[in-house]
């Protein structure tokens, strides 16, 4: 596929000296005329011994597969409390009015406020530690979720499964994106990001097995919910510290060859990477200096609170349409598996034709389409639960194109795991919103309240995507317009990231 290069005495001077190619990180956003998956487009030669194909099959294998299952475990650990409520979490610990919804709520604070240190931290410890330790507390957390005596009990282990949660998805998100070029980053997004919804579906079907635990050693089933699921994140935790990937400068399992072609590569697509150099106070403040990090982190704010809506409280929803406690949790399963299903579609789509703003519209058009539905109909239980795949083909699927679509525009280490961490903390906001979105008082009136404010959310990330479209067309227009050269250093190009006068969006 490639020609033969010309060695030189290392990679590194290599890359020196085709700084001037490398450069120019300019990505075409013309959708009209989409190239093949796999080409030459960015004239970067492959390693003899292999092809280009076939070493983004190996990085596939490697990378996406440990990902989604970390983020599968992380989701269901996090939303099994849905299960566990049908199952008697509820009346064993006597909660009362907004006390599930506050258990629910304290979850988001430290998961919040935590997600851009931990991306820091996990560019100085390094993926494969960070991660697989994380992913151990979020467990053993879990495990101690399933032993609480009492509310107070509840409140302090929901605290710590957030804290511990924090870095999982920004920085699996980040360290996705530091192996793929814009141009086929989607798929693998969709398919990492459609783990939740296969924890979705998974969990639904897991509670429903393991409810029927109820009354072994005394314990009720929503007690073995917790406690067998988060035994399996801290077994699964212990291999996958050998088996997380880190980032290409560092993965071991790439020759050297492999692991100059991946940088020449991801350069030519992203710019330099600055993978070298810590990230300071002073890049964080950078970052927000772009009006364009704000709209980003509104886009995903809009789709978090009808996700986590669906997600907390889909269970109490379906049991409404009569279903007994077994039948809800088995009945939940089929509009996670339709979401992850009509997600890779739209991502395949997304990156044949090399374009992300319509396939965030169309997904939310289907969402706002779902709970139009359930705000008007109440009494055909079949089309109400049909709505439901609405809402979750729509919602699950836009969300990771959103997230791709502002991750990959991101130039560089430092704005990528800044902005990616912020745009996933300040979205997650909205967790704390869909909460209290369902309460126990509006069941006798179709939980329309809670509809109602999905919709309004819906819209304004909508909203937001057709800012921040707007904006890098605008942008990338007035970088064409502008001289080529203003005496700027290739350090001061890869400093500015995104925001040098080379780089192009991709819309």
């Amino acid at each position: 596929m490639f020609g033969r290069e010309k060695k030189s005495d290392s990679p590194d001077s290599s890359l020196d000296n085709e700084q001037q190619q490398y450069a120019n990180n300019y990505y075409d956003p013309d959708i009209a005329h989409p190239s093949a998956e796999y080409d030459d487009d960015l004239h970067v030669q492959c390693p003899p011994h292999t092809t280009q194909r076939k070493l983004i099959a190996k990085i596939d294998l490697r990378v996406i597969p440990v990902l989604s299952i970390l983020y599968l475990l992380a989701f269901l650990d996090r939303t099994n409390i849905a299960n566990a409520s049908i199952f008697g979490l509820q009346g064993e610990l006597n909660l009362e009015n907004t006390q599930y919804n506050n258990a629910l709520t304290i979850f988001f604070i430290p998961y919040i406020v935590f997600e851009i240190p931990s991306n820091v931290l996990l560019k100085k410890l390094k993926p494969h530690i960070w991660l697989s330790a994380c992913m151990f507390l979020f467990g053993l957390v879990t495990i101690c979720q399933g032993l609480v005596q009492n509310y107070s009990g509840l409140l302090a282990t929901r605290f710590f499964l957030g804290l511990a949660e924090s870095g999982m998805f920004p920085g699996s998100f980040y360290l996705i994106g530091m192996w793929y070029k814009r141009s086929e980053a989607q798929r693998r997004y969709s398919f990492f990001f459609g783990s939740t919804s296969l924890a979705g579906a998974f969990g639904g079907l897991l509670a429903s097995a393991i409810g029927k635990m109820s009354g072994t050693r005394g314990y009720l089933g929503w007690r073995w919910i917790f406690i067998l699921e988060g035994l399996l994140t801290c077994v699964v935790a212990f291999f996958f510290f050998f088996l997380i990937p880190d980032f290409p400068e560092n993965a071991k399992w790439l020759n050297e060859e492999e692991r100059t072609y991946i940088r020449r590569r991801l350069r030519k697509d992203q710019g330099r990477s600055a993978a070298e150099r810590a990230i300071g106070i002073k890049d964080v403040i950078n970052v927000f200096k772009d009006y364009k990090v704000f709209v980003g982190g509104f886009m995903y704010f809009g789709l978090i609170v009808p996700a986590y809506g669906y997600a907390f409280f889909a269970p109490g929803i379906i049991q409404t349409y009569g279903y007994s406690p077994i039948q809800t949790q088995l009945h939940s399963v089929p509009p996670w598996a339709a979401s992850f299903t009509f997600a890779m579609i739209v991502a395949f789509f997304s990156d044949k034709f090399k374009h992300r703003f319509a396939f965030t519209l169309i997904p939310i058009c289907i969402a706002i389409a779902g709970f139009g539905i359930l705000i008007t109909v109440h009494t055909n239980h079949k089309l109400e639960y049909g709505a439901l795949f609405c809402v979750t083909m729509g919602v699950y699927s836009a969300m990771p194109v959103i997230v791709c679509w502002f991750t990959m525009n991101l130039g560089g280490h430092h704005r990528r795991a800044v902005g990616t961490a912020w745009q996933i903390g300040f979205g997650n906001i909205g967790g704390i919103i869909a909460t209290y979105a369902f309460l126990p008082k509006d069941k006798p009136n179709f939980f329309r309240t809670g509809y109602s404010i999905c919709i309004s959310f819906i819209c304004l990330s909508a909203t937001s995507c057709l800012i921040y479209a707007g904006s890098v067309v605008w942008q990338n227009r007035m970088r064409e317009k502008a001289p080529r050269d203003l005496g700027l250093t290739e350090f001061e190009k890869t400093e500015m990231g995104d925001l040098s006068p080379d780089y192009r969006y991709l819309l």
